[in-house]
């Protein structure tokens, strides 16, 4: 099992952000993601916001051997052509460092930032099926003509192409049905945050009924394609469960263990944050990082 973290890009560089990607790669992280928005939920919609891809090159030049990547993004203010260029230049920078973790996106606040009416679910998954097809085209192709429904390229040059190849990883996250046949045709990994009608009304034992209809169906997805599923990274990013894994590190352990028997690959924590959802004990998230792989088995990094 893999342990990772979310480092939200509320602070400013040289006041805590830069300090926040290197402890976690001191403390041995896997990966360190951060959230691809404009704006975020309330308290984070009136305070500071820094974009996702500055940030990541600027983690990528501060860091050394940690990959880092988005969780997710999404078309709601990203076009594939322009998002490629960035992403093999990031790619490039951090020497094969990046996973770009990528979803549907939602109502929120970036949904309407560009002054456009949001999307209906229906629209957002059409939306995505494309962008995610085109993205996986624009990153291993070196020149791409594409006229589509939703978006068009016009012999888009991405030389030299990613470091990673055939391109960098993708971790897809979904739950329905159009968005897991993604995850199984285009996706090397398969990130969820759990059933959301369970996080304040449902049971532990309940989300991980949820969580693992969610594996089956993921299985049956690459199934239908003729993929082993077993190929696919399965990555669940956590705090939007009943689950409260940051309490101590025995409830952690135990929380990670449980889901290492459901068939999860990685396990994504956030970086604490004082007064909001995020809050947790430092000194606990410490040794979380650092002592509970040991205890679920020595299981690696």
């Amino acid at each position: 099992m893999r342990l990772s973290t979310v480092i939200l890009p509320s602070r400013r560089w040289h006041d805590g952000g830069r300090d926040a990607w290197l402890r976690a790669e001191r403390l041995g992280f896997h990966t360190a993601y951060t959230y691809d928005h404009l704006s975020w939920r309330v308290p984070f919609r009136d305070g500071p916001w820094f974009g996702a891809i500055p940030t990541l090159t600027a983690a990528a030049a501060a860091t050394e051997r940690m990959r880092l990547g988005t969780l997710v993004t999404s078309p709601n203010f990203r076009h594939p052509v322009t998002l490629a260029k960035e992403l093999i230049s990031l790619d490039d920078i951090s020497g094969g460092r990046i996973t770009l973790g990528i979803g549907a996106g939602g109502n929120g606040f970036d949904a309407t930032a560009l002054g456009q009416e949001a999307w209906t679910p229906r629209e957002r998954a059409d939306r995505f099926a494309e962008f995610v097809a085109l993205l996986d085209r624009l990153l291993t192709e070196g020149t791409v003509t594409h006229e589509g429904t939703f978006y068009s390229a016009g012999e888009a040059q991405n030389v030299p192409g990613c470091v990673q190849r055939p391109r960098l990883p993708f971790a897809v996250a979904a739950t329905g049905p159009r968005g897991l046949k993604l995850a199984a045709r285009h996706g090397q990994a398969w990130v969820t945050t759990g059933d959301p009608k369970l996080f304040e009304s449902g049971t532990p034992e309940q989300s991980r009924e949820a969580l693992a209809a969610q594996m089956d169906k993921l299985g049956k997805a690459c199934a239908d394609i003729g993929r082993d599923g077993a190929e696919l990274e399965k990555v669940l990013l956590t705090g939007f469960t009943p689950d409260r894994p940051l309490e101590s590190l025995d409830a952690f352990v135990d929380f990670a263990g449980r889901h290492f028997e459901l068939g999860f690959t990685e396990i994504v924590v956030h970086t604490p944050i004082a007064d909001t959802m995020f809050a947790a004990d430092e000194a606990v998230f410490e040794r979380i990082a650092t002592e509970a792989l040991a205890q679920l088995g020595g299981r690696g990094r």
